[in-house]
């Protein structure tokens, strides 16, 4: 099977949302890299991106969400959690919440913890997928240990087999990766430096917070 191509439009995205709702594999764009994404209730979705990317589930896979408004349905809020995101969503920040205990998510999206990370992309395309469908989970468009695809070519050729549809968007933004906020703690943690400085996320929460290493 090979993966096809739409325009990252209108139609391209509604496109997208049957093939989501069908069970198949997405590759999209967002503001860093490509990503690829399955329906959060596809039985089997997430361990098929584990598949795709040819590596075992070490690690849970994070949740692309249209707006803040959905974070509560699948995670706590904590308050730290609920300002750094009206600060920094859409954009480069993941924040790390608990799970509901009232809710079911598959056990390979978390990779056994009792956590689950949540963003806002600074991007049209994945906030409309996620608006249509629901949180997405969705991880880079690369087979382990290979450069993120930077284009739909490039995903059609490490991945053309199992993506159902590439919504092409043009060339990759790149930039740097989320900065990843562990809210489960307080003070909450740093997890990974990326876009959003230090700095700002402890001007937000008005006090320091630890940073891991």
């Amino acid at each position: 099977m090979t993966a096809r191509i739409v325009a990252d439009d209108t139609e391209g995205r509604a496109a997208a949302a049957d093939v989501l709702r069908d069970g198949g594999i997405v590759a999209l764009p967002t503001d860093t890299v490509y990503g690829i994404a399955v329906a959060l209730d596809t039985p089997g979705g997430v361990e098929a991106l584990f598949a795709a990317k040819r590596r075992p589930p070490d690690k849970g896979i994070m949740l692309l969400l249209a707006d803040a408004a959905q974070a509560p349905a699948i995670g706590q809020w904590p308050p730290a959690a609920a300002a750094l995101a009206e600060a920094f969503w859409p954009g480069g920040l993941t924040v790390v919440v608990p799970q509901r205990p009232d809710v079911s998510l598959p056990a390979a999206l978390t990779g056994g913890a009792s956590t689950i990370g949540l963003r806002v992309p600074d991007h049209a395309a994945p906030r409309a997928l996620a608006a249509a469908v629901g949180p997405i989970p969705t991880t880079s468009a690369n087979v382990s240990g290979v450069p993120e695809a930077r284009d739909a070519a490039g995903i059609v050729e490490q991945l053309g087999g199992v993506v159902a549809l590439v919504l092409d968007g043009g060339p990759a933004h790149g930039g740097p990766a989320s900065t990843v906020v562990d809210c489960t703690v307080e003070p909450p943690r740093i997890l990974r430096v990326g876009a959003i400085p230090v700095s700002e996320v402890e001007r937000i929460l008005g006090r320091s917070v630890q940073v891991a290493h």
